[in-house]
């Protein structure tokens, strides 16, 4: 049961709503109704998903408030929380623990809660699922948009007929010949409710008597012009990935492991649908000819997908979330990645203009680390950042944030990384962070580090610092100069002042596991000194990682350059061991 404390000027009142979910606004037909000319009409929802409560704004003109933080897109309210709604202050509770995920899961949907009508990322572009070609690429994929009777009950009811009144919506938007695109949130919206109401009328008696109506209305609603299943997972703070292998079948990570997520999508249809509300408000495209694509949500959530003919399970989505508070270096011990040493060193050399390469595996926390570096980036400073799909979360107050293009469906238009970084060069950067270096643009990015923009930052893949150096004299080749291998190492040791690796280990953790300075170039071969490092001693009883952070005992060039000058540094740090039997 839901329980809702309401209060406005001076008075209160308290409801109790039997459902788990609830519309709030100021139109007669909703389950809590409040005047005010900051109210819309159909202005938030309350629903309760994985026994937690969610309030989402629908697209109103004065939003929704909680502990006076504007909300977008489905927000937890934990207990002593405050919603604010107009002039009304709400406190809500949900007493029925355990049941609005017995019921979610007896309808083969845990947290099938409500998307919000412009998906995860405010748009309402690319509206209903499928609307545009799905149904087209269903057939001529040979896919039967069914997902497999194994993972999904004969008895399930309310997925058995959200499936078929999915299909049916589609159908009735394709016969109507309707100009989703063209119309406004609310009018869309009302659109699809009355339509889906018009089809459960056509069913009549076929609805069995139990069946949550109004539920089922909104799921099918939330799956047509919303994110659906996803919604509750990406507002689901312990959950850092989330991938869907096809629309039966659902992964997710969470502290750092895989766990299988009882959710379902109706159909491949349906999934792909979600795809094309991401990519569409970027200017991105996906379709047989280009069935691979890279995007991002409102919130900087970095999303790839795959369609058939390439995926042959169906059509793939994975999204890689990011923390929605800004993180800094105290999070790094919080969480035991690093020591306290280590992020001394890391800002000494973030302040006085160090180059810095950041490398690790898939997952392993390259970018995470580089939004943190980058809060030690002076304010006076200019940043230009360059990505392939802007994710970077820099929290200062002079950046510019520039995102390569891909070719239009005439193969024209592209504007690659590397075009991006020879442009920045004439906007007065006083730093270049380049999202990661995959290709050619690493050439481009060596001579910007080269030529006065020291304190650049970026980070590519690699297995260990020397992995990380050998890999960058391959992507400079793959710029298409014929350059000396000599040439490409003088470079690289002239640019490269630092070498950060990060790793991903088994258990899940992630930790720095090695700092290390470039010193130069002697007989042909690039010279490393290690600075920092983690040494693994073992596993506890949990099976987490244990080991200890400790300094090599050797000072870097510019330490002593800068000490020289009066700069106030710890030299102490470097012979230390920081941090002993430290657990993840």
């Amino acid at each position: 049961m839901l329980q809702v404390r309401l209060e406005a000027q001076g008075s209160q009142r308290e409801l109790a709503l039997a459902g788990p979910r609830c519309m709030i606004g100021k139109d007669a037909g909703c389950d809590i109704v409040i005047p005010g000319w900051k109210v819309s009409r159909r202005h938030a929802e309350l629903f309760v998903a994985s026994d937690r409560v969610y309030i989402r704004d629908l697209d109103s003109t004065f939003g929704t408030f909680v502990n006076e933080e504007r909300v977008s897109g489905a927000t937890v309210v934990q207990a002593g929380d405050r919603v604010r709604i107009g002039s009304h202050g709400l406190e809500v509770a949900w007493s029925g623990q355990g049941e609005a995920q017995d019921d979610a899961e007896d309808s083969g949907f845990a947290a099938s809660a409500p998307a919000p009508l412009a998906a995860a990322n405010g748009h309402a572009n690319g509206r209903v699922s499928g609307h545009a070609n799905g149904h087209a690429n269903e057939h001529a994929n040979g896919h039967a948009a069914k997902p497999s009777e194994g993972h999904t009950p004969a008895a399930d009811l309310t997925y058995r007929y959200r499936r078929l009144l999915h299909e049916k919506l589609l159908e009735a938007f394709d016969v109507r010949r309707t100009d989703t695109h063209r119309m406004a949130d609310e009018d869309l919206r009302e659109l699809t409710e009355r339509l889906i109401g018009e089809l459960m009328l056509k069913l009549g008696d076929e609805l069995p008597e139990g069946l949550d109506r109004r539920a089922l209305l909104e799921q099918v609603r939330d799956e047509a012009i919303g994110l659906g299943p996803l919604e509750p997972l990406l507002a689901d703070q312990t959950i850092t990935e989330i991938m869907v292998n096809r629309c039966d079948e659902v992964f997710v990570e969470r502290a750092g492991q895989l766990q299988r997520w009882p959710v379902n999508f109706t159909s491949d249809r349906a999934v792909q649908g979600i795809i094309e509300r991401i990519v569409a408000p970027i200017g991105r495209r996906i379709d047989e000819s280009s069935p691979m694509v890279d995007a991002r949500l409102k919130d900087g959530s970095r999303v790839n997908a795959v369609i058939p003919p390439l995926a042959l399970k169906g059509p793939s989505i994975t999204i890689r979330k990011f923390s929605k508070r800004k993180l800094d270096s105290s999070d790094l011990l919080k969480f035991g990645s690093a020591s306290p040493a280590m992020i001394e060193f890391l800002r000494v050399c973030v302040v006085h203009q160090k180059n810095m390469l950041i490398s690790g595996g898939t997952g392993s926390g390259k970018t995470t680390l580089l939004n943190i570096l980058s809060n030690f980036i002076p304010d006076d400073e200019r940043i230009v950042t360059i990505e392939d799909a802007a994710e970077l979360q820099l929290h200062h107050t002079n950046v510019v944030s520039l995102e390569a293009r891909p070719a239009n469906v005439e193969g024209k238009g592209a504007v690659p990384i590397r075009e991006l970084v020879k442009n920045s060069l004439r906007m007065r950067p006083d730093r270049i962070v380049v999202g990661e270096c995959r290709g050619g643009e690493a050439l481009d990015m060596l001579q910007a580090m080269n030529t006065g923009h020291d304190g650049s930052l970026t980070t590519a893949h690699a297995n260990s610092p020397r992995d990380m150096l050998a890999r960058l004299e391959v992507m400079v080749l793959m710029a298409g100069m014929d350059l000396p291998v000599t040439a490409i190492r003088e470079q690289i040791a002239s640019a490269v002042d630092i070498v950060v690796q990060q790793t991903r280990f088994a258990c899940g953790t992630r930790k720095i596991t090695s700092i290390t300075e470039v010193t130069g170039v002697e007989s042909g071969k690039i010279q490393l000194q290690e600075v920092f490092a983690f040494v693994q001693t073992g596993r506890d009883t949990n099976n987490k990682t244990v080991g200890k952070f400790v300094g090599r005992g050797a000072v870097p060039e510019f330490y002593e350059e800068l000490a020289a000058v009066g700069v106030p540094l710890d030299m102490a740090i470097f012979d230390d061991v920081q941090m002993s039997g430290v657990k993840a």
